[in-house]
């Protein structure tokens, strides 16, 4: 991610169309706008909370807007766009390194391991990491998550990214589908529930869970900036509640329950899709039971950074994560 602080305040000059998806308002509510880095059930605990109103009884009327891509959530945020955004946690090291000592705040952690597929053109029986070689794979721009953690997992199943397997990494995130489906490389790693809606309609085939092959990490978390928790620290902490309190209903209810809850946000999928997301979601244990980030998973999160040599250096827990309103409504709501 050379030169990244200089590409997002060059994005901050530039109109950016996102697609939004936005609650009834509610009268006297705060509004506040969270962009999030893509639109997936990946992110369930989000949109639960959100179409349960559980930020609307926190008094925020709260604006998703989608951004496309970790660096333009970043952007939106710096520029003053966004009040809160959810992206990988890479992306605030990154401007950590850069130097910036005004730089976004971690306030809590969503999900816990990569949530994309690998997908291949044909249904392939006894898959094996071996059947990668000599082939090529839609992996997402370098020094993103999904990017970095596919080339830990080739790594760690003796395959060398740009040798073994070609790793390509000039397709946009939110245009990697379109370009498998329009015939670019021979594998691609997907998010749900594109994953399952391109095996529905046989674009695709899942073969493979990157998330359960890199093991745990901290994949995507809410961040905000320091004048924020300065000026409104009510706001954050009624904007992580809400966010707990979602979490807690995925914990505690069925996948059904689930799929009912965050369809709102997802109007061209089915329930019954829905909930065979969420289910394999569940059972690869992929979301947080809170939003407490431990300094052991950030720890990991710079580890895969490194491995790929986009760690200029090792960024202090507390320099980027603010545990503090994440351990205050864990310890309120009951």
């Amino acid at each position: 991610m050379k030169k990244f602080l200089v590409l997002f305040l060059c994005a901050v000059l530039i109109a950016s169309a996102f697609a939004a998806c936005t609650n009834k308002p509610h009268e006297g509510a705060r509004k506040v706008v969270l962009n999030e880095v893509t639109r997936s059930v990946f992110y369930a605990p989000l949109y639960v909370a959100a179409g349960l109103g559980y930020f609307e009884e926190e008094g925020i009327d709260l604006e998703i807007v989608t951004g496309g891509g970790s660096d333009k959530s970043m952007t939106a945020l710096i520029a003053g766009e966004a009040q809160f955004a959810l992206m990988g946690p890479e992306t605030g090291v990154y401007v950590v390194n850069e130097g910036n000592s005004d730089h976004p705040m971690v306030i809590g952690q969503l999900t816990k391991r990569d949530g994309s597929f690998l997908i291949a053109r044909a249904p392939t029986d006894n898959f094996s990491w071996e059947d990668l070689r000599g082939k090529s794979v839609i992996g997402g721009r370098p020094g993103g998550m999904p990017y970095m953690t596919l080339n830990y997992v080739l790594k760690q199943n003796g395959l060398t990214p740009g040798e073994d397997v070609e790793v390509i990494s000039n397709v946009q995130f939110n245009l990697m589908a379109g370009a498998f489906e329009g015939g670019t490389g021979d594998y691609v790693t997907l998010f749900e529930p594109t994953a399952t809606l391109f095996e529905r309609n046989g674009s695709g085939y899942i073969v493979a869970n990157i998330g359960l092959e890199s093991g745990e990490v901290p994949y995507t978390a809410f961040m905000t900036m320091p004048k924020m928790i300065k000026d409104e620290p009510e706001l954050v902490e009624a904007f992580v509640r809400a966010v707990y309190r979602g979490q807690r209903y995925v914990q505690n209810n069925s996948d059904a329950d689930v799929a009912k809850a965050m369809q709102t946000f997802f109007p061209d999928t089915d329930i019954p899709t829905l909930e065979i997301v969420a289910k394999s979601y569940r059972a690869t244990d992929s979301w947080m039971k809170t939003p407490v980030m431990t300094e052991d998973a950030f720890i990991r999160l710079q580890d895969v950074m490194d491995s790929n040599g986009e760690l200029k250096k090792r960024v202090e827990f507390k320099e980027l994560i603010d545990n503090s309103f994440a351990e205050k409504v864990v310890e309120k709501v009951k």
